[in-house]
């Protein structure tokens, strides 16, 4: 029997990974698997687990949400794993299985990584940091590590609206220096991200023909500072279409390599996690080092 390791969190989204955890050990079993459940019980559980176990399991499954995911890819790519991975999400928003096509039903998540097949997926580097899909900084960044995960639970993506919108008045522009693989963008910016997804928090998204989960390039989002209501109204009918092209207040930008010079106060959000700003940050985009099992179709 091929085995499985399973590394959930009980916390995540509605608590879901722990109200299926049995009925989704039963599918493993009834596809000819047998599966070792770990769950996470704080911060960098799933990337120990994976450290600790994964050389010993033939596929790594991860039930939770982006977060969990995160720490799991994390896991693999520091310990040279290139175990195929399977990704149940049961979290707030599930950004990055959105962006992917997984089913956000967990039964049918299950049911998709016994029959599916892995798919060649990029990751991210931030300095020295493993990233899945997004790594942002400025407006509403704080609200995906700072939300209460007991109003994550309850509300969902409606949560990070929330949250960011509380963060309004305190938003300041913030002066950067960007280079994208060689050429420099500078500016006063409101929003910054490094991106891999169609989708970030539920409310900042792209059209799936502008991403490409596996082209080796990374999309970069910088929205500058503006005072023109103009300026301003176009942006909002550019985020509500999802059509960013004729709005001069966006930067949007594709490529492989990125270099931030930035204030040291500011910090970012890794995946929806926190991580601490530091003055000089390199961003690379690490192609096709994960192996995500995919049902076909989706």
């Amino acid at each position: 029997m091929k085995k499985i390791l399973l590394i959930y969190n009980p916390n995540s989204g509605t608590r879901k990974s722990a109200r299926y955890l049995s009925q989704v050990l039963e599918i493993f079993l009834s596809h000819g698997f047998t599966a070792t459940a770990l769950p996470t019980l704080q911060r960098g559980d799933g990337k120990k687990y994976v450290i600790e176990y994964g050389a010993s399991h033939d596929i790594v499954v991860a039930m939770g949400g982006d977060g969990t995911y995160n720490e799991v890819v994390s896991g693999l790519i520091d310990s040279g794993l290139d175990s195929p991975l399977g990704y149940i999400p049961a979290g707030s928003t599930n950004d990055f299985a959105v962006s992917m096509g997984l089913s956000k039903n967990i039964p049918h998540a299950a049911e998709d990584i016994c029959s599916g097949t892995p798919v060649p997926v990029d990751c991210g580097l931030f300095n020295d940091r493993s990233f899945t899909y997004v790594a942002c900084f400025g407006a509403f960044a704080k609200a995906s590590y700072d939300t209460p995960q007991d109003i994550k639970n309850h509300l969902g993506h409606l949560a990070y609206v929330l949250s960011g919108a509380a963060t309004i008045p305190d938003i300041r522009p913030i002066h950067a220096r960007v280079t994208v693989d060689g050429k420099l963008y500078e500016g006063n910016y409101l929003f910054g991200a490094v991106s891999n997804s169609t989708s970030m928090g539920g409310i900042l998204k792209l059209k799936p023909e502008d991403v490409d989960l596996s082209d080796g390039l990374f999309e970069l989002m910088l929205v500058k500072d503006s005072q023109d209501i103009i300026e301003i109204g176009d942006l909002v009918r550019a985020a509500a279409i999802q059509d960013y092209s004729n709005t001069s207040m966006l930067t949007f930008i594709e490529g492989k390599h990125f270099e931030f010079e930035i204030p040291e106060a500011v910090d970012w959000s890794l995946d929806g996690e926190y991580q601490k700003g530091v003055r000089n940050v390199h961003i690379e985009n690490k192609h096709n080092v994960i192996h995500l099992i995919k049902k076909a179709g989706r």
